[in-house]
């Protein structure tokens, strides 16, 4: 099976009724999230720094409360700096709108890639019922392992995106540098989470060897879909059952070389 025939058959898969269910689940509970969260950015002053910085690339004078929190006082005075002269303001202007809306995008993906993590395995359980009955399931993930995976991939995720600080001032080249810790991130959870489920170590040790740029190919090719605003909230599940019928085909594959095997050595 080819990459097109695999991607069509995910398509159809996807569409199906309980699928279709299960996608509900991401969709409602990182809208409930990020609804929250949105409330909460409010409540730390959000708004307010929107005034300052109004006020300050008018030029008018900025008050600074003197019982606001010190995260307030250093964004405050790190705006006004950034408006008080033209050649930041621009700069400033793009960065916050830009910034803005791309970690909103990627407050998203994370959510809905966390999420969809604790239904992988039923997403893949119906894969396997429907299409490898005949292989056996070994996955390696334990608890502590996903709890270990997520919490690496968060912090380099997060080291990236303070690596790259610098480059975040270079337009255009800084939505690139915005877009990479995140698709590590995307990446490292999504192949573990479906890999994990599947496979016990020495198969995955063995696909992935062989396997590692046509994966990391189709992580990407799934992330630029990621990328169109709030697309992960709808096909989150649709990631799995692409990446769970690729692990699939390769593990049969893996098993009917190793009968051969033993067939020949008989």
């Amino acid at each position: 099976m080819n990459e097109i025939e695999i991607i069509l058959k995910s398509i159809k898969d996807f569409f199906t009724s309980s699928m279709l269910k299960i996608a509900l689940v991401p969709l409602i509970v990182t809208m409930i999230i990020l609804y929250m969260m949105f409330f909460a950015a409010a409540d730390f002053g959000i708004s307010s720094l929107q005034e300052i910085a109004a006020a300050s690339q008018n030029g008018q004078e900025v008050v600074i409360d003197e019982n606001a929190p010190f995260y307030f006082v250093w964004a405050t005075y790190f705006i006004v700096f950034l408006f008080k002269y033209s050649f930041t303001s621009w700069i400033a202007g793009f960065l916050l709108y830009t910034i803005g809306t791309i970690i909103i995008l990627q407050a998203s993906i994370i959510l809905t890639i966390v999420i969809i993590g604790f239904l992988t395995p039923m997403i893949l359980g119906i894969l396997h019922k429907r299409y490898y009955s005949h292989l056996k399931l070994e996955g390696y993930g334990t608890i502590s392992l996903s709890v270990w995976v997520l919490f690496k991939s968060v912090f380099m995720m997060i080291l990236l995106f303070v690596l790259l600080i610098p480059v975040y001032f270079v337009p255009v080249i800084n939505v690139f540098a915005l877009a990479l810790p995140l698709y590590y991130f995307f990446h490292k959870l999504l192949n573990f989470d479906v890999s994990s489920t599947i496979l016990n170590k020495e198969q995955y040790k063995i696909i992935y060897k062989k396997e590692a740029n046509n994966f990391r190919l189709r992580t990407l090719f799934l992330y630029i879909i990621s990328m169109i605003p709030f697309a992960t909230l709808f096909s989150a599940v649709y990631f799995i059952i692409y990446l769970g019928h690729s692990y699939f085909i390769k593990l049969d594959q893996l098993v009917k070389y190793g009968q051969k095997d033993e067939q020949i050595t008989d």
